[in-house]
Order: C-alpha cells, then sequence, then structure tokens
C-alpha cells in the first residue's frame, strides 16, 4: 500500500504551552496534510477525514524540533480509506546547553501515533 512522509521543523509559532511545548493538535492537522497526500495519489481527490480510531500522543514536541510524519493506507474499500499515522521526533532541540544548541537523534522518538478513516465518494474517484 502507499505511504507518504513529511519532514518538518516546529517554529515558534507552533508552541502553545510554557516551556515551548506544542499542541498535540498541531500533530493532528499534520496527519491530516498526509492524510489528503496520501488520497490525492491514490484517488486524484482531497476527500474528507471522517473519523480516528485511536489517537496517542506519547513524548513532549517542543519549538524547534524536527519531526518526521507518516501515514500509511492500510485498508482500502469502496469510498472508505484506512490509515495510520505516526509522528517521529528527530532532531531534539537543547536549551540546557544553549539558545540556538540541537542534537540529531540516534533513533528517531515516536512521539504520536493514530489511527483513522478517510472518505472519497465515488463519484471523486480518479484513481
Amino acid at each position: 500500500m502507499e505511504k507518504v512522509v513529511h519532514r518538518l521543523r516546529l517554529s515558534q509559532q507552533d508552541a502553545h504551552y510554557g516551556g515551548q511545548l506544542v499542541d498535540g493538535a498541531k500533530v493532528l492537522a499534520l496527519f491530516g496534510d498526509v492524510a489528503t497526500e496520501l488520497l490525492i495519489i491514490n484517488d486524484g481527490d482531497e476527500g474528507l477525514f471522517r473519523a480516528y480510531d485511536t489517537v496517542e500522543f506519547l513524548a513532549p514536541l517542543y519549538a524547534g524540533d524536527f519531526i518526521e510524519v507518516e501515514a500509511e493506507l492500510i485498508h482500502i474499500g469502496s469510498t472508505s480509506r484506512k490509515m495510520t499515522f505516526n509522528c517521529y521526533k528527530v532532531i531534539q532541540t537543547r536549551p540546557d546547553i544553549n539558545s540556538s544548541a540541537a542534537d540529531l537523534l540516534k533513533e528517531r522518538i515516536l512521539v504520536t501515533k493514530a489511527s483513522g478513516t478517510c472518505v472519497v465518494q465515488k463519484d471523486k474517484q480518479r484513481g
């Protein structure tokens, strides 16, 4: 099945809480972006996100961290598209050293995982 990966840096604008902590809703918005890309690749249409089955927040994210957001299409129904999502931290800020220090992590840290279903109406499917 199809899979997409986006890598990006979280900015100061993404910090929502004290200590530069990033809101988990930011990751869910990114999951929506990679879901849309998968639907376009598979169906030629953006479709609609119907529901999350599960969402687990496993580790914190901070402004300045680099993340990888992945989505994988795991089941195709007549209009439904079941997907899994993972968000990994790959570079971590190090404010304990100085304001611009960061470390490339030897192993990615899984910070959020989810599964959900999107829908593409039959008359809009072009894949």
